[in-house]
């Protein structure tokens, strides 16, 4: 059969599959990512219909998934809100960074995989997913609770450290030295600085300019504009999730909304080929030998996750319903980890990672939903109030009193 006839075959079969799986995932209210993550580890390599020629176009819709996944991520925050965020909530940001990447980097150490995995597992842990945590809020109609800023302010705090985050893992994983790393690490602060202030002073200028009543010329614009920017950022060893993701920062407005109304057809397309992609990277065969590590980090995780979630929620002032909703609702890990792990596995760096960064998404994307749904009725039936004993004494006693005067009065 002619390539380009195998070629349709198998990528239209894969697209059709990824159409079902996301209706099969809608009609139980879950998330899809784990769905596409087993569909990827089927048809790749140990699995039971291996690709073949369809795989280098899905490695390139791969990219573009990332790409897409963090423009989108961008579009939803302003300049100014992630400088308000910055200012306000960074203690949050930072119990949450210290308490969620510290058990990644620990496990990695307890493994003898070494320095440069212990970075990357730190960030498959540290990060939740905002794609679920976003449906779940929305699911829940949880939207309007008091606990919902706290929760947005750390997920937006977790995607502004990503522009730090991910051109440090890109030089570690390059493998380039102290002084190539540090010029690197140096380049991606400076355009992380110089884009928010352009898109703070600047914001609607640029909107304006890239603005159009014509849907198709808007698409062409940003689009076009995003994987430029995002190739650019990729030949400066920046990371072209971070250029994506500094593009969206600096439109806003009508241009911003428009722009998600788009694109978010194709950010859904490309997205679920990631998730493909990565799962066709890992053998099947290779997860069991680390499902106990995966589900031990994903047990340590979830108990971390719910305290800072708790902790962020105590410091604004809101009650123990809310701070338990808040630390259930962070648990969900997904795109951004395996985002994080499929730079590893790119770089070859350790065999075992991505298995295990599979698994635990897999476990935690999940679980996450349900913590989200039961941490506060479980906290409330578990650590009861106990009740006040000694105030409803002395209260029935002053009644007593009060009567006894009453009835002397009465008397006299």
């Amino acid at each position: 059969m002619h390539s380009s006839a195998v070629f349709l075959i198998e990528f239209g079969a894969v697209i059709l599959g990824l159409g079902l799986l996301g209706r099969l995932a809608g009609r139980f209210q879950f998330s899809p990512i784990p769905l596409y993550l087993l569909a990827g580890l089927a048809f790749g390599e140990g699995g039971l219909l291996p690709l073949g020629a369809s795989e280098e176009f899905v490695a390139i819709g791969a990219e573009i998934g990332v790409v897409l996944l963090l423009l989108m991520l961008g579009l939803e925050y302003t300049a100014s809100d992630l400088v308000s965020n910055l200012k306000t909530q960074y203690p949050a940001g930072l119990v949450d960074a210290t308490l969620n990447a510290l058990p990644g980097a620990i496990m990695a150490l307890l493994l003898g995989w070494g320095p440069v995995a212990a970075v990357v597992l730190a960030g498959v842990t540290w990060i939740s997913s905002s794609g679920v945590i976003a449906k779940v809020l929305r699911d829940l109609g949880r939207l309007g609770n008091r606990e919902t800023p706290v929760i947005l302010s750390i997920l937006v705090l977790e995607d502004l450290a990503m522009a730090v985050y991910l051109p440090i893992v890109t030089a570690l994983l390059a493998g380039v030295g102290l002084a190539a790393g540090s010029i690197t690490l140096a380049i991606a602060l400076g355009v992380a600085g110089f884009v928010l202030f352009v898109a703070v002073r600047f914001g609607r200028h640029i909107s304006r300019f890239v603005s159009s009543d014509d849907p198709e010329k808007l698409l062409l614009v940003v689009l076009g504009l995003t994987l430029l920017v995002a190739g650019i950022a990729q030949q400066l060893q920046v990371s072209a999730a971070v250029g994506a993701f500094l593009v969206g920062i600096a439109l806003s407005g009508e241009v911003a909304e428009g722009t998600h109304n788009l694109l978010s057809p194709l950010r859904d397309l490309f997205a679920a080929v990631f998730f493909v992609f990565f799962g066709l990277h890992t053998d099947p065969a290779s997860i069991p030998p680390v499902l106990l590590p995966a589900l031990a980090l994903a047990v340590v995780t979830t108990c971390t996750k719910i305290a800072t979630g708790y902790w962020a929620a105590r410091r604004a002032g809101l009650s123990a319903k809310g701070r338990w909703r808040a630390g259930g609702t962070l648990v969900a890990r997904g795109e951004f980890s395996i985002v994080i792990a499929g730079l590893a596995v790119t770089a070859g760096i350790e065999p075992q990672l991505g298995p295990l960064a599979t698994a635990y998404v897999l476990i935690l994307v999940i679980v996450g939903p349900l913590t989200a749904r039961w941490t506060e009725p479980l906290a409330r039936r578990l650590i009861r109030p106990k009740p006040a004993a000694a105030p409803a004494a002395e209260s029935t006693t002053e009644t007593a009193d009060t009567e006894s005067k009453h009835r002397e009065t009465q008397r006299g």
